[in-house]
């Protein structure tokens, strides 16, 4: 058997937010949120887009979106490559889910919490060697809690998780062994069979229940984000050789604006000179969800009205 990687955006969407990812989800919450305790039993899977009509906020998408039996908001973002202000983006989309629920006729007093998970595949705090970093509202000398719950971030960073099979303990070890290994098993280990939602996501992660489309789709990404490594780590030595970070930045974003023409094209076919010149003074950010969005292309037109 092989599994694909859950850490790319097309293989966690497609384990934790399919119409069958609902016990996986809950699973997968409990034990990164609740430290495994059954607190979840239910919840809905929603529509990850987030819309930008509150004070002028701008649209934007996310990995998975679910509220919980209690009201609680979820959202949760796994990020393979670092991109710039990434840190400012993970407040900003947890602030706009918060406050977009006065778009839905909710008043203050109806405001419920959000929970922000984000799963990062490079090192995002240097200064601690913790796996699961918690943050949230509390008074800074004597340390208790908002007054009422408003925002929590969650962070784990996957570099930092070493356990083997025989190490783990928690539910949180086995789910994170799952998202950093499953792309190097070859079966099923016996010591997650036994967790059920384990055990139906290696199901959905197994290669062979995924269509020619699916898996068309998923090794795109791949070529993206490994084309992306190798640009970024090319860059880093160029600009160390040369002593320039303006090198740096501009063989980065010259490497991405490349590689996300290549795979417009694999899906698209030649582009027009004129679209060309329009991806090639994207900035990084807007590569980079282009890079996502062209999944979904089935024609030019769609590229220009995302462009537009």
């Amino acid at each position: 058997m092989t599994f694909i990687d859950p850490r790319t955006n097309f293989a966690f969407k497609k384990i934790f937010a399919s119409e069958s990812s609902k016990p996986i989800l809950i699973s997968f919450l409990n034990a990164l949120i609740y430290e495994g305790n059954e607190t979840i039993e239910d919840l809905q899977i929603i529509d990850p887009y987030q819309s930008g009509q509150v004070l002028g906020l701008k649209d934007s998408y996310l990995d998975v979106k679910a509220t919980l039996d209690n009201g609680t908001i979820v959202i949760i973002e796994m990020q393979v490559l670092y991109v710039k202000a990434f840190e400012k983006r993970i407040a900003y989309n947890a602030a706009k889910a918060y406050g977009n629920q006065l778009m839905q006729g909710k008043g203050y007093l109806q405001l419920d919490p959000v929970i922000a998970v984000t799963i990062t595949d490079f090192i995002l705090f240097p200064n601690t060697n913790k796996v699961i970093s918690r943050f949230s509202f509390i008074e800074e000398e004597e340390h208790f809690d908002y007054i009422c719950p408003t925002m929590t971030l969650i962070f784990v960073e996957l570099p930092k998780f070493n356990k083997s099979l025989d190490d783990l303990e928690s539910l949180a070890d086995k789910w994170i062994y799952f998202i950093k290994e499953a792309p190097n098993l070859e079966m099923v280990p016996e010591s997650l069979e036994t967790t059920a939602p384990i055990q139906q996501a290696f199901g959905i992660a197994n290669t062979v229940n995924l269509s020619r489309k699916e898996l068309d789709q998923l090794e795109a990404e791949v070529f993206y984000l490994q084309d992306q490594q190798r640009f970024r780590q090319e860059a880093l030595e160029t600009g160390l050789e040369q002593g320039l970070q303006q090198g740096l930045q501009q063989g980065l974003q010259r490497g991405q604006s490349n590689t996300v023409m290549r795979l417009l094209e694999r899906k698209l076919g030649s582009l027009d000179e004129s679209i060309q010149a329009i991806i090639v003074q994207l900035s990084s950010d807007r590569l980079d969800s282009l890079a996502e969005a062209l999944l979904d292309f089935s024609s030019v037109e769609d590229l220009i009205n995302w462009l537009q």
